[in-house]
């Protein structure tokens, strides 16, 4: 028996947002935006700021405190920003989709046009490796972001701004064009994640308006762990919410 699919076919993670202080003076992660998933973030502790810039470049600031729910859809940038301890749980739609690389972080446009040079910029070192060099890494790479993501308001970005349009236009065709090579995988994703999950409640429904069982005989229970790493905005605990058959592997 497969365990039951997650709600929504979305993931969770438990962020603690990196505390180090970016070349900017703000503590937090790195500035990237999603191709084709939506985010929450709920917050659990600490306090914070969470930055966007819409698609039509509307840069926006917002506060961030225990209880607050704040989301966002696809090819929102968004940054956050930690003014101490701020911790989240981060719901993504499609789960797998974000996992295997719809996101991409806002380097400098000369990184963005080169996709060796993006893989480069934004690879951390291995589990093997030390958590003082992978934290290190993960500032580095944090920091290359924010130069980029500054760039996008041109000599306005001191004075808080707005966002030059050209600017951002051009970091959404680099965005698109990093990620086309995977869309053939992500496409198999999504039809074995979400499509499947919207699927399965159809035939709820009919078996229901049917009068017949709606699968609640062959219900069952689900628990997941997550391994602690370092993700793009801080260290982070992923939960594998895939379903897996009863030999352990991916539906």
């Amino acid at each position: 028996m497969t365990r039951p699919a997650f709600p929504g076919a979305t993931s969770i993670s438990a962020l603690a947002v990196y505390d180090g202080v970016a070349p900017d003076g703000l503590a937090g992660g790195a500035p990237h935006l999603h191709t084709v998933s939506a985010e929450a973030y709920l917050v659990v502790a600490g306090h914070g700021r969470l930055h966007t810039i819409d698609g039509a470049g509307t840069f926006a600031e917002r506060p961030l405190a225990p209880g607050d729910l704040v989301w966002f859809a696809p090819g929102v940038i968004h940054r956050a920003v930690n003014d101490g301890g701020l911790a989240v749980r981060v719901i993504m739609q499609n789960a797998g989709l974000p996992e295997a690389g719809d996101a991409v972080m806002t380097f400098p446009d000369d990184v963005l046009a080169d996709p060796g040079r993006y893989a480069d910029a934004a690879e951390l070192p291995g589990p093997d490796a030390s958590d003082v060099d992978r934290l290190a890494a993960a500032h580095a790479r944090r920091d290359l972001a924010v130069e980029g993501y500054l760039a996008l308001f041109g000599d306005a970005a001191e004075d808080g701004g707005a966002v030059d349009r050209g600017r951002l236009a051009r970091l959404h065709a680099r965005a698109a064009a990093l990620v086309r090579p995977r869309v053939p995988e992500w496409r198999d994703r999504w039809r074995d994640g979400a499509v499947a999950a919207a699927l399965e409640t159809g035939e709820r429904l009919d078996a229901l308006d049917a009068g017949r069982d709606a699968g609640m005989g062959a219900a069952g229970v689900a628990e997941a762990s997550g391994a602690p790493d370092f993700g793009m905005c801080g260290r982070l605990r992923r939960y594998d919410t895939t379903r897996l058959d009863p030999t352990g592997g991916d539906r």
